[in-house]
């Protein structure tokens, strides 16, 4: 069984302590963390977002361990820095068009795709795994994408857009599928079928380059790994483990199946977008569309028929523990969407920031896990 290596993105939003509401304050966050904590943060898009990465990880455990200790200092350097880091989606108080950040390449990206570029204030979990080549990445992207209404789910944690309830347990999937190459990818035959795409979207005007090809599952074009990018930034460590343990074990699953000749369910894109629609709007407490049977189910019981599949992998590669806590939580409290909804039933903005605050990595609700 192929044991690959797996690294983790987290994006997270930076406000006011008090209010809720964005602010600009990702240059001075970046420049504490760097000075005077020894963590070197990401800009992104705007400038009310900062972004941590791990290292490549030999499990999720070790992925585990860096989220803890990088949200704990990305919330002391925006302390610092007179803000607030929270993990979310998408800005659950007030405006949510962002300040684009003054790089050569996001000046570009807003100057060519105007105000889509500024109401991009939306943070996402993107989880790397390692396969042993490009042609390779291909053909498990395929076997992948079937299960992205699922992964979308299991983070969930955007219900909130200007104080009020979309009605969505993932607006930040809403927000993101406004980019004209977001969403579920098609099925690619090999990876000069898949560069000869990207090379169609670039030339139309639609990408800027191979960075931009946002879709939900996509191949590296500089290394051999495979990025899935469908999720909401998870509000606790836990359940960022838990993704990142099934995309793991989906990803090895893959790499066995591809190497036995085994073809991937040919879902249709469309069907598959309505799938994961219906994911980002009911979150893991409702049902959407089952694309590999065809009829609606609800998607807890989707993620137990994955979890069931893959039980055999997370044995092989440690993961069981971390995917059963994971599970644990989502069985609980529920996703970061259904808690965020608990927290801000009164209206009052403290409770709900201190739902958010990353200070709290490893907590949910008040149990602390670190030790577990």
């Amino acid at each position: 069984m192929w044991c690959p290596t797996v690294g983790v993105e987290e994006e997270f939003l930076l406000v006011d302590p008090e209010t809720g509401v964005p602010v600009n304050r990702a240059d001075e966050v970046v420049a504490v963390a760097r000075e005077q904590l020894g963590l070197e943060l990401e800009h992104e898009l705007t400038g009310a977002q900062v972004e941590i990465n791990t290292t490549v990880c030999r499990d999720v455990e070790q992925a585990r361990r860096e989220l803890v200790e990088a949200r704990r200092s990305v919330a002391q350097a925006a302390r610092t820095a007179g803000c607030r880091a929270i993990a979310v989606g998408a800005p659950p108080l007030g405006d949510a068009t962002g300040e684009v950040t003054d790089s050569l390449r996001y000046r570009r990206i807003a100057r060519e795709f105007g105000a889509l570029a500024e109401q991009q204030l939306i943070c996402g979990c993107h989880v790397h795994v390692a396969v042993p080549d490009r042609e390779t990445a291909v053909q498990v992207c395929n076997h992948v994408r079937p299960w992205l209404p699922v992964l979308a789910a299991v983070t969930a944690n955007s219900p909130f857009s200007g104080g009020e309830d979309t009605g969505f347990a993932s607006w930040r999937s809403t927000v993101w599928s406004r980019w004209p190459v977001s969403g579920p990818p098609p099925i690619f035959t090999s990876w000069q079928h898949y560069e000869e795409v990207c090379d169609t979207m670039i030339k139309a005007g639609t990408a800027l380059d191979r960075a931009m090809i946002y879709w939900d599952v996509r191949p590296a074009t500089d290394l051999p790994t495979v990025e899935v990018r469908v999720s909401d930034v998870a509000a606790t460590v836990d359940e960022a483990v838990l993704l990142a343990a099934l995309v793991r074990a989906l990803v090895a699953q893959a790499v066995v199946d591809v190497e036995r000749g085994v073809e991937p369910e040919p879902v249709p894109q469309e069907t598959l977008r309505q799938a994961c629609w219906g994911a980002s709007n009911e979150g893991l407490r409702g049902s959407t569309l089952d694309v590999l049977s065809g009829e609606p189910r609800p998607l807890r019981r989707q993620l137990d028929d994955l979890v069931t599949r893959l039980t055999p992998v997370f044995e092989a590669n440690g993961d069981l523990p971390a995917v059963q806590r994971g599970l644990r939580l989502l069985d609980g409290p529920g996703t970061g969407a259904d808690r965020q909804r608990r927290a801000f039933r009164s209206g009052q903005v403290e409770p709900l920031l201190a739902l958010l605050d990353i200070d709290n990595a490893d907590r949910a609700e008040g149990r602390d896990t670190a030790a577990s």
